[in-house]
């Protein structure tokens, strides 16, 4: 596994929260409630065991090269829904930081806005990396044609 986060491990955590905005709520709301629990966490959290995370919006696009369902022209949930990724060393790390007394009102100001709820999944990692440099990618583009196939 390469390393796409700098100090994340190979046996880390990524944990994926999916927030719905609800109705007058908007993306800014979003952002600045955000913004405010993710400082807390790299402040508060980042000497036990925070690595790093983003927040994703969801834009409308559907990749119709991509997707099996249909020929979608845009996403019903275009600016209301939200990912937030984070990486932990460790999911009992993780838990900690959500007990932290700093942590549970802004956390709560996020939930407010969330027609969803919250539901946080906590993944374990399998891969990850970081795109070729063209050298790279020419060299393994000779590599295949030399010695395997495109598709593999």
């Amino acid at each position: 596994m390469t390393q796409l986060i700098n100090g994340f491990p190979a046996d880390g955590v990524v944990t994926v929260n999916r927030m719905l905005l609800k109705p007058g709520y908007t993306v800014d709301d979003l952002q600045e409630r955000v913004a405010m629990l993710c400082e807390n966490v790299k402040t508060y959290h980042s000497d036990t065991g925070f690595v790093g995370g983003f927040v994703a919006l969801n834009s409308g696009a559907i990749s119709n090269e991509g997707s099996t369902i249909g020929q979608a022209v845009e996403n019903p949930l275009k600016e209301r829904e939200a990912l937030v990724v984070t990486f932990w060393r460790s999911f009992e790390e993780h838990e900690q930081s959500h007990r932290s007394e700093t942590f549970q009102p802004l956390f709560k100001k996020v939930l407010e806005l969330c027609e969803n709820g919250n539901e946080e999944i906590a993944y374990t990692m399998l891969w990850s990396g970081r795109a070729y440099s063209s050298e790279e990618a020419k060299a393994a583009r000779a590599a295949k044609a030399k010695y395997g196939s495109k598709a593999a």
